[in-house]
């Protein structure tokens, strides 16, 4: 359900008190006019601490600086006579005492009247006193029909015509933007240089990087790593690369689904968050990162604000990656925490999305400790595919190590024995691995002379890996995967190294 279908439904219902978070104002407000229009028995009243009310000539200036007056005005209106009340930065005032009461006695009054308040604050913030009362709606982003509407309105005021092909680039660059900022960077655009070109899309997107840092929900990351930059994994690679067409019109002509996402479970320093990343590069795709933690809020009614902003901002990005670093953290013991049920909720709106989810959002999810999970997670629907990323065995850890040098000393790699490196580095996951060249290095740099195949033996000698110090927590992880609970991202068994040094 739309905004506009969601906020014609309360209005007729009679929630008398809607609070609608959003910092686009004026396509906010008229919105609302156009669905006022469309019921055709609301009048529309708006009120600012500044001006008081606005809408015509006989209310002007009443509640002036004086909130609790403009709650006063809509009290004092004939019952049978309809509105909307437009309240705006009203957040502010909700901690008044006099104004918290005076909006819980209107919350009853209104029930049998046609009148609703509609309070416009740029975030979430609701004292537990009103939250019975109020109802959050959200407000999305613009749709990329508005985005495509309000680019040709531009090109028609400065004669420019594009073809189609540019201006769906400039579309989709600018989705995931409020329409101010639409207008603004467009605006900025054609004052450099008179019209809309193809470079534009980068100023776009810059603006865009800018407009989601400020959300301080998700991070544009940007994605340099390549599937070649993963040494092993190659069951995972296969599948990744069988997918890489998945999110174009033709696979939508063909009858696929867009893809839903990937949850990637595994020993710590194995290459999931360099996954996500290069699954963004290949597939030439828009990174976001969330970092869970950000959704809570202590203010009641925040955090599930947040969780559906996310998604919101996510869904207007699509076609992209929304990659989320260790779920594990954040959703531990949702059931159980003592915070009012906001992590449950938080969590349950999360869960919803992606089984019911229809946009092209590839979610690429990461975790260590696979026992934490809820079991709702782990369920079939959530995610395309569970794969278990292990250690690496012997192959894996020879390409693992051609990878890292052959960034490192291209010119020289010959003069390593990646084979013997291979072999003398059992247990060590890939992060484990890039960190003992890096020991290695600083050895022979402290000697003044280039690192040899014995500095890096000697680094990985003084290093204990994780594997050992957490020995149980991974064989526990090994066992799970290889009772069937998840699909293997490597084509070597989980515990190839050992089991090879048994038989030997």
């Amino acid at each position: 359900m739309g905004f506009t279908e969601e906020f014609e439904l309360l209005t007729r219902a009679c929630y008398p008190l809607l609070y609608i978070a959003t910092a686009e104002e004026e396509r906010l407000e008229a919105s609302i006019i156009n669905c006022a229009k469309r019921l055709g028995n609301r009048t529309i009243y708006i009120w600012d601490f500044v001006d008081g009310y606005q809408d015509n000539p006989n209310n002007q200036g009443i509640g002036k600086r004086n909130p609790l007056q403009a709650l006063e005005f809509i009290e004092k209106l004939p019952p049978q006579l309809g509105g909307i009340f437009i309240l705006r930065d009203f957040q502010r005032f909700l901690e008044d005492i006099s104004i918290s009461r005076k909006l819980r006695n209107l919350a009853r009054l209104l029930k049998a009247q046609p009148k609703n308040i509609v309070l416009i604050s740029p975030q979430i913030m609701i004292p537990a006193d009103l939250a019975e009362v109020l109802t959050v709606v959200d407000f999305p982003l613009p749709l990329s029909s508005e985005i495509k509407k309000e680019i040709e309105q531009l090109l028609l005021a400065i004669g420019q015509t594009l073809d189609d092909r540019l201006l769906d680039e400039l579309v989709r660059s600018a989705q995931g933007l409020s329409l101010e900022r639409i207008r603004r960077v467009l605006t900025r655009c054609i004052a450099t240089q008179g019209r809309l070109e193809a470079e534009d899309v980068e100023l776009i997107l810059e603006e865009k990087r800018q407009s989601i840092r400020q959300t301080q929900i998700l991070d544009f990351y940007p994605a340099t790593e390549q599937i070649s930059d993963i040494g092993g994994l190659d069951n995972l690679k296969d599948w990744l690369l069988r997918r890489g067409a998945a999110f174009t019109e033709k696979a939508r002509t063909y009858g696929l689904p867009n893809p839903r996402g990937l949850l990637l479970v595994g020993v710590q320093g194995t290459g999931k968050s360099l996954t996500a990343k290069a699954i963004a590069h290949h597939w030439h795709l828009p990174l976001l990162r969330l970092d869970v933690g950000r959704l809570f809020s202590s203010l009641v009614g925040e955090s599930e604000s947040r969780a559906r902003q996310m998604i919101s901002l996510a869904e207007a990005l699509a076609p992209c990656i929304l990659w989320i670093d260790e779920i594990d953290k954040a959703f531990a013991g949702a059931e159980g925490r003592g915070d009012s049920g906001t992590t449950s909720r938080v969590f349950g709106t999360f869960i919803n999305w992606l089984a019911e989810k229809k946009s092209p959002v590839f979610v690429v999810a990461t975790a260590n400790n696979v026992q934490s999970l809820p079991a709702e997670m782990l369920r079939k629907g959530r995610f395309d595919e569970i794969f278990f990323v292990g250690l690496p065995n012997g192959i894996e850890r020879e390409a693992i190590f051609n990878v890292h040098l052959s960034r490192l000393r291209p010119h020289s790699l010959r003069d390593y024995d990646l084979k013997r490196l291979a072999y003398e580095t059992p247990d060590f996951s890939g992060a484990e691995i890039e960190q003992i060249l890096i020991e290695a290095m600083h050895i022979a740099f402290s000697q003044n002379r280039e690192f040899t195949t014995d500095d890096i033996l000697e680094a990985a000698s003084q290093m204990v890996p994780l594997a050992r110090t957490a020995q149980e927590q991974i064989e526990f992880l090994q066992h799970w995967a290889a009772s069937g609970k998840a699909r293997l991202a490597s084509r070597e068994g989980l515990l190839g190294d050992r089991m090879e040094r048994q038989s030997n």
